[in-house]
């Protein structure tokens, strides 16, 4: 059944929020994909000014498209000064035809500060979300009952996703390409638009999590992306060989081929950066260990000495 991606444009949007979505999209069209693209304004306007002074014309009204359950309404970001002329005395019709959507099981997707219209419509609430990082604060106060994500490039939640900036909305829409289609297509979008790294919606927003993702081989992906989702169970090459449909011999081969680093010294790294964060909020040791998959606070006080060259009293000073 065809899906259609929605894509809202509001004045002084940031086109790289709208086009990078887009394209991953229309990729997704040419190579199968049953997509179909239309964009529309929210102000009945003949034509809108991006930030960088592209302007977008010819733009349907949001009130001509009659969508279903599954289809997916783009939101992407802008300046927020710009956000915030949307209030909602002024464009009540607009944000009940949100509420309506989210409702109807739409998929609600925010790029950057476009995380604003959810929050506005009211669909922040009691629900993780993320946005850009400059705004964070801003956020918080705006819309104090929805549980802002600070370190993940983009959270999803039901039907209701969002993401950080305008890198991740990219990832963002591979992840729906991923999921209403397989990985094998995914990764050939990313390789159309030449994009080799790819990160799913539990990456945080940490370097060590991104390290080593630049390259385009799907499988190696999918077990990188189980491993950082599972860092508290015992992760065994089997198991992984089995995620990457594979024997163990040869993902350990490729996984060093494409990356550079052995499997098991992977894991170590992320286990290290996981167990800092995990450390810097306030938990205590036995708790990280735990949750980092390790058996003893010996192994992780080596880890963190090896990989970090601290100790625990060193991060908690």
């Amino acid at each position: 059944m065809e899906t259609t991606i929605f894509i809202i444009v509001p004045s002084g949007v940031h086109p790289l929020d709208l086009t990078g979505p887009a394209q991953v999209f229309y990729e997704a069209k040419t190579l199968g994909a049953d997509f179909e693209l239309t964009y529309a304004g929210i102000e009945n306007v003949e034509s809108i000014h991006s930030s960088a002074g592209i302007k977008f014309g010819g733009l349907r009204s949001w009130q001509d498209i009659a969508l279903k359950e599954n289809d997916i309404i783009i939101l992407p970001g802008a300046q927020m000064e710009q956000m915030q002329k949307y209030n909602r005395d002024t464009y009540c019709d607009f944000y009940d035809w949100l509420v309506l959507q989210y409702r109807k099981k739409v998929c609600l997707c925010s790029i950057c500060t476009g995380a604003y219209f959810l929050g506005v419509a009211g669909l922040l609430n009691d629900s993780s979300y993320t946005t850009h990082w400059r705004y964070h604060d801003y956020f918080r106060k705006a819309f104090p009952y929805g549980k802002l994500e600070t370190d993940h490039f983009f959270v999803s939640n039901g039907n209701l996703i969002t993401s950080a900036g305008i890198s991740s909305g990219i990832d963002l829409s591979l992840h729906l390409v991923e999921n209403r289609y397989d990985s094998a297509l995914a990764a050939e979008v990313a390789r159309e638009c030449v994009l080799y790294l790819r990160r799913g919606p539990s990456d945080p927003q940490l370097s060590v999590f991104m390290d080593y993702r630049n390259h385009i081989d799907d499988r190696v992906h999918k077990v990188q992306q189980y491993i950082s989702e599972n860092l508290d169970t015992s992760l065994r090459i089997s198991e992984l060989a089995e995620i990457a449909i594979t024997s163990p011999r040869n993902l350990t081969r490729r996984f060093k081929k494409v990356t550079g680093i052995t499997i098991g010294t992977y894991i170590d790294r992320l286990r290290v950066e996981y167990a800092y964060q995990l450390l810097k909020k306030g938990l205590v040791f036995s708790s990280v260990t735990r949750q980092c998959g390790l058996k003893s606070e010996e192994h992780l006080r080596n880890l963190l000495k090896k990989h970090r060259n601290q100790l625990p009293s060193d991060i908690l000073s």
